[in-house]
C-alpha cells in the first residue's frame, strides 16, 4: 500500500477536528438565530467605512452634527461612477475601494450584500434607500454608461436645469425625501457650487432594525444621556444572553445584537466612563475591530440603551479627496472619458451627498419576540448613557452597511435645578 500523501492527511486531520467541535457542547442559542462568528472583516466596506468615519470625526461638530453614513451605499455609488473614469482619475477610485486587481469580485460582493439587505427588508430591518447620479449642464453621457448605472448598480440619473444653486438644492432635498419614503431630512449646512459639467453622487438611506427579541415599553423610563450635552432620553431595558467582550486595556465594552432572524446585527462599541469619543475613534482601525469582534463571548448581561434616531446630511467631497480621490473634482484633470460621447473635457465630480438616518427602537421582529426578560445571573452591565459607536452589519456576506456615533441627542436638554 502507497503511503498517504500530506495534503490527504492534513484534510483528514481537519474533518476530524470538524467533528470534535461540532460533539462539543454549544453555547446557549440567543436571539432566534444563532449569529456567525465573525473572523475576517476583508469585505471591501470595511476599510472605506472605518477610514471615512474617522476622517469625518475629525471635521463634524459632534455636539451639533450627528456622523452616520452608509459604506455599503457608498462604495456601490463610487464604484458605479468609477466605471466612467480612465486613467489616473480611475486608478484614485480602485485605491479608495481597495481594488488591486479584479473589479468585477469587489463589484459582486457589493450587489449581494446590497441583495441581502432588501430581502431582510420587513423582516429584520425597515429600509428605504436610493442613489442617483445628478448631472449640471454635463456634456451628453454615453447611453451604455448611464445604462450599466441603473441596471447594475441600481442608480438613477437625474439631469439638473440650467438654474440657480438654490434650485439645485431644493431638487437634490426633494429627492432624498422622496428616497428615504416621506421622512424629513436634515438639511446640507453649505450651498453647492455646481459648475457646468459637474456630476453629483448622492445616498439616501434610512434604517430601523428590529431586534430579535425587543425591549419592553413598559420597561422604558426616562434618564439622563450625557454625551456632547446632557438630555433626558427614553431608556430601553431588557436582560438576556448575548455576544460580549470587555476591552480593560482600551476600557470599552463591545456587544453585538442579533436582529430578527439572525440578518444583520448592531455592535456597539460603549467606553467605561463618560468622555468623549475621541479616544475610541483613534482606535477604531480595522486590525482592532477584528480583535474585538474574534474576542466575543456568549454573556449574561443587563442592557439599558437610548430611545433615539440619529439623521446626517454630509457632502463628503473634503473626507474623500484626504483619502485619495482628488482628481476627480478638478474640471481640468478629470478624466470621465468612458462616461461621456463627447470624450475628455470639462465632466467631473462636483459633490457626494449622503443622507442618512438610524434609529434605535424597542420592536423585535416578531410579537413572539416581545418576551419576558431572560432569567440570568450576575449580568454584566451595559449601560449606555453616554456616547458610544454603532456598526451595522449584514451577516451574510459581512458587508458594513452603516457606521456611526451618538454623541447626542434631540431630547430635551437637562436643567440643574437651583
Amino acid at each position: 500500500m502507497l503511503p498517504m500523501s500530506p495534503v490527504p492527511l492534513l484534510s483528514l486531520l481537519l474533518l476530524a477536528l470538524q467533528s470534535v467541535w461540532s460533539s462539543t457542547p454549544q453555547e446557549p442559542k440567543v436571539q432566534g438565530s444563532p449569529q456567525p462568528e465573525i473572523s475576517s472583516l476583508h469585505h471591501p466596506t470595511w476599510s472605506l467605512g472605518l477610514e471615512l468615519y474617522r476622517s469625518l470625526r475629525i471635521d463634524i461638530d459632534a455636539s451639533k452634527t450627528y456622523t452616520i453614513i452608509s459604506p455599503l451605499l457608498l462604495a456601490n455609488s463610487l464604484l458605479a461612477l468609477g466605471g466612467g473614469a480612465n486613467g489616473s482619475t480611475l486608478a484614485q477610485f480602485h485605491d479608495l475601494l481597495g481594488i488591486t486587481k479584479n473589479e468585477k469580485a469587489v463589484g459582486e460582493a457589493l450587489t449581494s450584500a446590497l441583495k441581502s439587505l432588501r430581502e431582510a427588508n420587513g423582516t429584520s430591518n425597515t429600509l428605504h434607500s436610493s442613489s442617483a447620479l445628478f448631472s449640471k449642464q454635463a456634456a451628453e453621457l454615453e447611453k451604455s454608461f448611464l445604462e450599466k448605472l441603473q441596471t447594475h448598480f441600481g442608480l438613477q440619473h437625474v439631469a439638473l436645469e440650467d438654474a440657480q444653486k438654490e434650485t439645485d438644492m431644493e431638487m437634490l432635498q426633494s429627492w432624498a425625501k422622496n428616497g428615504m419614503d416621506g421622512e424629513e431630512t436634515a438639511a446640507l449646512e453649505r450651498a453647492l457650487e455646481t459648475k457646468p459639467g459637474a456630476m453629483i453622487l448622492a445616498n439616501a438611506l434610512r434604517f430601523k432594525g428590529f431586534w430579535d427579541r425587543g425591549f419592553h415599553h413598559e420597561s422604558q423610563d426616562l434618564r439622563s444621556f450625557l454625551g456632547t450635552k446632557y438630555s433626558k432620553v427614553p431608556m430601553m431595558h431588557r436582560s438576556g444572553v448575548y455576544r460580549h467582550y470587555e476591552d480593560i486595556g482600551n476600557m470599552v465594552q463591545v456587544l453585538e445584537l442579533g436582529l430578527w432572524e439572525g440578518k444583520a446585527s448592531m455592535v456597539l462599541l460603549l467606553p467605561f466612563h463618560v468622555e468623549s469619543l475621541a479616544r475610541l475613534d483613534r482606535l477604531l482601525t480595522l486590525d482592532q475591530v477584528e480583535k474585538w469582534m474574534g474576542k466575543l463571548n456568549f454573556t449574561s448581561m443587563a442592557l439599558s440603551l437610548p430611545r433615539a434616531k440619529m439623521s446626517s446630511a454630509i457632502n463628503l467631497q473634503k473626507q474623500l479627496a484626504t483619502l485619495g480621490l482628488v482628481g476627480a473634482w478638478n474640471e481640468m484633470s478629470a478624466d470621465f472619458s468612458s462616461a461621456s460621447s463627447m470624450g475628455r473635457g470639462k465632466l467631473h465630480l462636483g459633490a457626494v451627498l449622503h443622507w442618512t438616518s438610524l434609529e434605535l427602537a424597542p420592536e423585535s421582529g416578531s410579537i413572539d419576540g416581545m418576551d419576558e426578560d431572560e432569567d440570568v445571573e450576575k449580568p454584566k452591565r451595559f449601560y449606555a448613557d453616554h456616547s458610544f459607536i454603532i456598526l451595522v452589519r449584514d451577516n451574510s456576506t459581512g458587508a458594513l452597511l452603516m457606521i456611526g456615533a451618538l454623541d447626542h441627542t434631540d431630547s430635551p436638554a437637562v436643567h440643574d435645578e437651583l
